[in-house]
């Protein structure tokens, strides 16, 4: 198991995949390693549920760190095609955090799930003691929709073709240098061209959109672990195999001088913004339209064919032992 961050496959299987609670047939898709959401069958229609932490980044600006917040927690529902529809969430904040400022926070988050359409049925809010930034609390997500409707984790299928939006590290970089970008030796002008990467984080709308395009057969949001993360777990959990050009994936400007300072690969750095999805052929230009009318960058990347494991230039890959985000995090703090 990784000092920071997410569990391993190892460790998920040995002590979490065996001890899930009750068994229910009405539970289709449960818990599994890599896989965004789980799905429960409520008799015509279907319930697509997620969980994720929430972080609250005072330095982002309390505003635009709410925005940023209700992102990365919905991305695991979107990526069903589904939008979030019911958001019930915990807030343990440190007792430091003004009312002003949660309110600023909350304000933001508020009109994001009101813009999406989505409702706040339940949550707890409370100061303790021992709490800090950022991680203050939980939020489960929720979408409810038609079974056929829902773009599954395992749906990618040999011949279908690759995309991927925004590109690796985004996330990364634009945390890392808003966090702690006077204390790197480097450019001004490239500092904030790395900041500005925040704003590429829109995967749930560029999810929704995709979904709606186009048949799209499978989405995975690139999060801990990065691209190299995410294509072994998609290939893991859909039994076929990817074939990626690297010279085709993009690559958002300031990525690469930072994660070259900082000496991370960032093909294994946290991308939350970003989506891999695999698309059936027909279905590719229209994908693309949508995105690029949005303003997202996306490109052709690979292609899916039978077999197993995900190949960059043809040379397997593995996952990631742990996101290297982490550690330049602990670093500095």
């Amino acid at each position: 198991m990784p000092a920071y961050g997410k569990v391993d496959g190892a460790f998920f299987d040995e002590h979490i995949y065996p001890h899930l609670g009750a068994e229910r047939e009405e539970v289709v898709l449960g818990p599994q390693h890599g896989v965004d959401f789980g799905v429960v069958d409520l008799d015509d229609r279907s319930l697509v549920v997620a969980t994720d932490p929430i972080s609250v980044l005072p330095e982002l600006g309390f505003e635009r760190a709410g925005r940023f917040a209700f992102e990365v927690v919905c991305a695991d529902v979107a990526v069903s095609g589904l939008p979030p529809a019911y958001l019930s969430l915990d807030f343990t904040l440190p007792p430091s955090m003004t009312d002003a400022e949660f309110a600023t926070f909350w304000q933001a988050f508020d009109r994001e799930a009101s813009d999406l359409g989505a409702s706040v049925v339940a949550g707890h809010t409370a100061r303790y003691e021992g709490c800090s930034f950022p991680w203050v609390g939980g939020a489960t997500v929720m979408a409810v929709g038609d079974r056929d409707e829902i773009v599954r984790p395992d749906g990618a299928r040999p011949g279908d073709t690759l995309l991927l939006t925004t590109g690796p590290a985004v996330e990364a970089v634009g945390l890392l240098t808003t966090l702690f970008g006077d204390e790197m030796d480097l450019p001004e002008s490239t500092l904030d061209t790395a900041r500005e990467r925040l704003d590429d984080a829109q995967a749930v709308r560029d999810a929704l959109a995709a979904a709606a395009a186009g048949p799209v057969t499978a989405m995975h949001d690139v999060t801990e672990g990065g691209l190299r993360g995410a294509l072994c777990e998609m290939t893991e959990s859909t039994g076929v195999r990817f074939d990626i050009d690297r010279e085709r994936v993009p690559m958002r400007p300031g990525v690469e001088p930072v994660c070259e300072f900082l000496d991370i690969d960032p093909w294994a750095a946290t991308s939350a913004g970003s989506l891999l999805l695999a698309v059936d052929s027909s279905g590719v230009d229209p994908v693309l339209d949508a995105l690029a009318s949005r303003g997202t960058t996306a490109a052709v990347v690979g292609e899916v064919s039978e077999g197993t494991g995900a190949y960059v230039d043809d040379e397997r890959i593995e996952p990631p032992a742990a996101d290297p985000s982490w550690d330049v995090y602990a670093d500095y703090v």
